[in-house]
């Protein structure tokens, strides 16, 4: 999710995806290529001899960038769970309980462009239904973890991104959109076909979390008056 591991997608209620056997999707082979080598490296340098396992998470969150990179579709395959398990001197099944436990893997694949959609409270409250509404018009899908038909996109829905204060958000791959609507979605989600890289963050242009609108107090220069050497006045 920028590089970071998402926020609170685990298993809401269910278990995450379990990891598919079809033939057609599962590739025979998976080996880790040189950049993912040069930071998996890094990564267990963290640890203290026997608690490799302690990588996991980064690990498998490795494979799926990579994945990313080679394939144009950012997931886990059954394979690469045993190659991690083989990396970090685990046994299979405890790769697999992690990677189908949180949401922010994939075990299916998944589209270039994965619109992860909250619909939890705050964001239902500030117009998430505006923003499944206008997924589901700009990309044909119907229901939820569906690709559309042009393998462009995938469509999940997830728990609190906790963006709150700019809902309603819409998580695409890693990067955050947040204040949107159903025009904004649709304007985004045009530009993603075209091949564009929009701008993560506020879609109205506020500053982090400030207020819509821009700040109301602290208006002027107090960094003046409030400096070590400024003269007092009376």
């Amino acid at each position: 999710m920028s590089g970071h591991y998402s926020s609170e997608n685990i298993g809401y209620g269910t278990p995450g995806h379990a990891p598919s056997t079809a033939p057609a999707q599962q590739p025979d082979q998976f080996a880790f290529d040189e950049a993912s080598e040069t930071e998996i490296a890094r990564l267990l340098a963290r640890y203290p001899e026997g608690r490799q396992a302690s990588a996991v998470i980064p690990l498998l969150y490795l494979v799926q960038r990579q994945m990313g990179r080679q394939t144009g579709s950012a997931w886990v395959p059954r394979v690469a769970m045993d190659v991690v398990a083989a990396r970090l001197g685990m046994p299979p099944i405890r790769v697999y309980e992690v990677a189908t436990f949180y949401l922010m893997f994939n075990t299916r694949p998944i589209g270039r462009y994965h619109l992860q959609v909250c619909t939890t409270t705050p964001c239902w409250l500030r117009g998430s239904d505006e923003i499944v509404a206008a997924c589901r018009a700009a990309t044909g899908i119907k229901g939820w973890e569906e690709n559309s038909a042009d393998g462009l996109f995938t469509m999940t829905e997830v728990e609190c991104l906790g963006a709150c204060a700019n809902a309603p958000i819409l998580q695409v791959n890693d990067d955050f959109h947040e204040d949107l609507d159903g025009s904004r979605t649709k304007a985004l989600l045009d530009a993603l076909r075209r091949g564009e890289v929009p701008k993560p963050g506020s879609s109205i242009g506020r500053m982090c979390s400030a207020p819509i609108g821009g700040r109301t107090t602290l208006l002027g220069d107090e960094t003046a008056s409030t400096a070590p050497d400024a003269p007092h006045t009376a």
